[in-house]
């Protein structure tokens, strides 16, 4: 087996779940053809970077499953006694769009069946513990406007709330923990906030030399990366570049190489997404949906759900572009 087919049908074989009972499963064939909208020369390393990042970034249902399983059990949110804690927690369900706090409490029920015989619906009578629950934090926008408005409508006095999510961006949950705390004080009311997460994911301007996204380091030298820079430099906003060698410290990326071969692969495919998939936004950047002036927000989490808009355009857009993870449109 050559290893472009190697690379080929192990990216197959992590994203084998994705939308499962929803669209065809991913084959090696499926890969090849996304990876053909690229340049030959870059194809085979950037497979080979792919099929690296994706052993930590992909979630698969099992991972998913594996960690509420563990955090069904864990002393330092249950206590000594976790089908007792469990039974007093009202689970919210107030996500304001999509369906992945639905989906994401389904598996939580099975799990604490399973384990303690108890249902979601029958938990939490009179409690002043709750628990919100999601797949992903990015932004941090969606649970700040959920948490937010439940504080401020229907939240008692006083209450613990713990937000659970697989994994978390820090500018995200910085910005939501920072507004959430905000809505209750000005709510007058005593609300405690924990956040649990199975990955956290540095992505905070601050830390850009540590970061776990994409940040390139330099820009591509080609006419459309020049367009969209002056425009950005034009409105106030010049790219901010992370300094060469500098890698974050969870291993995402396999080196400096790999991850700036990633960067100006995904900015260069992106720019020209934009030019030939009518129906994007203007905030769908290059590199992910954000509002902020940038190259956008470059996240590579996908999950077996669904691949969110922050990634990069490369990895969803579709018509006339293909996609190599057709998204769901909440």
């Amino acid at each position: 087996m050559s290893e472009r087919d190697r690379l080929l049908e192990s990216i197959a074989a992590t994203i084998a779940d994705y939308r499962a009972g929803e669209i065809d499963p991913p084959t090696s064939q499926h890969v090849e053809r996304w990876i053909g909208q690229f340049a030959e020369d870059v194809q085979i390393p950037m497979l080979a970077e792919l099929d690296h990042v994706f052993e930590q970034m992909y979630l698969s249902r099992r991972i998913v499953t594996k960690f509420l399983s563990g955090l069904v059990a864990n002393k330092k949110i249950a206590g000594d006694d976790p089908g007792s804690f469990w039974k007093g927690v009202r689970f919210l369900d107030i996500q304001g769009g999509g369906n992945s706090q639905k989906d994401m409490l389904g598996m939580f029920d099975a799990i604490l069946q399973k384990k303690y015989d108890l249902e979601l619906k029958k938990c939490g009578k009179n409690a002043r513990t709750f628990l919100y629950l999601d797949d992903a934090i990015f932004s941090g926008n969606r649970v700040r406007n959920d948490l937010s408005s439940w504080i401020e409508t229907k939240a008692p006095n006083e209450a613990e709330v713990h937000v659970v999510a697989i994994a978390l961006h820090s500018g995200g949950r910085h910005y939501a923990s920072t507004k959430i705390e905000g809505a209750a004080h000005s709510a007058h009311k005593k609300i405690e906030f924990s956040w649990w997460r199975c990955i956290e994911i540095e992505d905070r301007n601050a830390y850009i030399n540590t970061s776990n996204v994409l940040r390139p380091a330099r820009l591509p030298r080609n006419a459309r990366t020049k367009v969209f820079v002056k425009m950005l430099e034009d409105a106030g906003y010049p790219p901010v570049l992370r300094e060469a060698g500098k890698m974050g410290d969870e291993n995402i990326f396999s080196s400096e190489e790999g991850r700036d071969l990633l960067e100006q692969q995904l900015v260069q495919a992106g720019l020209r997404i934009r030019e030939i998939c009518p129906y994007l936004k203007v905030t769908h950047r290059p590199l992910g949906y954000s509002v902020l002036k940038t190259l956008g927000f470059g996240s590579l989490l996908v999950t077996f759900r669904n691949c969110p808009n922050n990634c990069p355009l490369a990895f969803w857009a579709g018509d006339p572009w293909y996609p190599l993870f057709p998204r769901k449109i909440n």
